[in-house]
């Protein structure tokens, strides 16, 4: 046979395999309203098993095998996000565990930020809540998480993202290990400024102090001058050490922010070597709500150990047309090699596609958590 008779044949085959695929989805739609009428859960793991073994059994060698055991997981796999859009579209997938508020209520909330005053962190609190906000500082994340989780404040203003430095790997863990919530975000520009006790010079200046992160992300205009570098627990305490201590010959890297609150002057502007640097704050609250406006969804799950696993949970998002922003891996604590994955994606808990997304990983994936909606 020459090349386009043997390509006629597979068009014919094609065309067989989707009339078939077809019929098959019908009854998937049947199961569908079955399911709908009992109650019963529409991902059946020892079903599947089963039935992925039986379509192996039919076929004449390995690489067949291998290849029918993926075709049918695809398939398996649409039939289940068809049986999950209709559930969704009768009511059966019930409500997600989320309120959905006008506004957040912050005339007389009490906000908490990691640092100490003048923090980068206290910046980006002032930015979202306003200057009158009353708040208070922790010295680490876990106190700020544990601040809203016992109580004694409202929200929490935490570091989740630096634009040079990536993830704060902490707030991760931190978001799966406490029931709290993200309900907002704050994105400020880091511009990292030398800054000196009134009347300095930099002249007068001999050492620096900041957190070690600032030194490197300021090291180029640093090693210009030949300074001493001093590492800090953070830009804050390293403004306050200066303004405290009252020397000439020591400057601190930090924030403008920080200056103003200390009493420092600007001896130089945008000390740091990149000029795009920003930091993403999240806003974290003990209640699960949402704002009736909220356009992205954090999420986070584990999944089974096994080939495909992830790719098979990243399906539900393209199913239901979901935009996916941001994906990002912690290991889990006590399993080696096994991993925890945090996803952001566009939409909002009251969106049927976003509901139908989020039961499905919630019945084929481990553990998975909302995270919030803001």
């Amino acid at each position: 046979m020459d090349l386009l008779e043997l390509r006629a044949q597979i068009d014919t085959i094609d065309a067989q395999i989707v009339e078939l695929y077809e019929k098959r989805m019908d009854i998937c739609r049947q199961v569908a309203e079955y399911k709908i009428g009992t109650g019963k859960k529409v991902f059946d793991r020892q079903r599947e098993t089963q039935k992925l073994e039986k379509v192996r059994s039919l076929t004449h060698n390995e690489f067949n095998a291998q290849g029918i055991e993926e075709l049918f997981e695809q398939i398996m796999s649409m039939s289940r996000k068809l049986q999950y859009r209709l559930l969704a579209e009768s009511g059966s997938l019930g409500r997600l565990p989320f309120i959905e508020v006008e506004e957040l209520e912050t005339g007389k909330a009490r906000v908490v930020f990691q640092g100490a005053d003048g923090a980068y962190s206290q910046a980006a609190m002032t930015q979202y809540f306003g200057d009158e906000i009353d708040s208070f500082h922790v010295d680490t994340f876990r106190d700020a998480m544990s601040a809203i989780d016992e109580g004694s404040a409202d929200f929490a203003v935490l570091p989740i993202e630096n634009s040079t430095a990536g993830i704060v790997s902490e707030i991760y863990d931190l978001l799966q290990e406490y029931e709290n919530y993200i309900v907002g975000e704050q994105i400020i520009r880091i511009e990292h400024c030398l800054l000196g006790v009134p009347g300095a010079k930099l002249s007068d200046i001999r050492t620096v102090y900041s957190h070690p992160q600032s030194l490197m992300q300021s090291s180029k205009y640093l090693a210009g001058h030949g300074w001493q570098q001093v590492s800090m627990q953070n830009n804050a305490f390293a403004a306050k050490k200066v303004a405290d201590e009252g020397d000439r010959s020591q400057a601190a890297v930090a924030g403008e922010y920080a200056g103003r609150v200390y009493g420092l002057e600007v001896l130089e502007k945008g000390v740091n070597h990149s000029g795009t640097n920003s930091t993403r704050f999240i806003i974290v609250t003990n209640q699960k709500i949402f704002k009736k406006d909220a356009g992205k969804i954090s999420i986070c799950f584990e999944v089974p150990h096994e080939s495909g696993s992830l790719y098979h949970m990243l399906s539900h998002f393209i199913y239901n047309n979901l935009n996916m922003t941001k994906i990002e891996s912690r290991p889990i604590e006590g399993r080696n090699w096994e991993y925890r994955f945090f996803v952001d994606f566009e939409g909002n808990l009251a969106d049927s596609a976003v509901k139908n997304a989020l039961r499905g990983l919630r019945d084929e994936a481990r553990n998975m958590k909302i995270l919030g909606n803001y």
